[in-house]
């Protein structure tokens, strides 16, 4: 199977997969990739520990901090004490949460409040919300507020001026 064949198959799994934790599985958090394909993760009791990634996701799938994964504890790992089998995006979520296996411990945030500068108007006139578009957790949020400044009202203010220069 050549590579390209492989990641298409993988990450057709990772994205459609819609799997439920067993009795010995857990959904955890991400804390933090740790190097050589490691992830800092926590439990919903607040445990702290490493996790691997199989070999499968190398290379074909990323997770980031604040991602969701569900993993199955290994008894020969003293560090690492699990594998990662799945990377749990907002559909696959959605899925576990309607099942009600979802930790309450793992409050995500609600999206029924859309905030009236991400809403997009349709040529139809019909209002959608952009909930699915990427946010890049690794920024800081920014809000931007406008002033309404007309430039009618005094050019000069605009430009700053040098007393060298008059």
């Amino acid at each position: 199977m050549s590579k390209t064949t492989k990641r298409k198959h993988v990450t057709k799994e990772v994205l459609d997969g819609y799997v439920l934790p067993a009795e010995n599985q857990k959904i955890v958090k991400v804390l933090g990739g740790k190097g050589n394909n490691l992830h800092e993760v926590e439990t919903a009791e607040g445990e702290k520990y490493l996790v691997s990634m199989p070999t499968k996701f190398r290379k074909n799938v990323w997770i980031k901090r604040g991602d969701y994964v569900l993993i199955q504890p290994i008894q020969e790992g003293e560090k690492v004490k699990a594998e990662i089998l799945a990377i749990l995006y907002g559909s696959q979520i959605k899925y576990i949460q309607s099942q009600e296996k979802w930790p309450k411990e793992f409050v995500l945030p609600a999206i029924t409040d859309v905030n009236p500068d991400i809403s997009t108007v349709d040529t139809d006139g019909s209002s959608k919300s952009d909930d699915d578009l990427f946010v890049n957790t690794n920024r800081p949020q920014c809000i931007y507020e406008s002033t309404d400044h007309s430039d009618s009202d005094d050019s000069s203010s605009a430009q700053p001026k040098d007393k060298d220069y008059e």
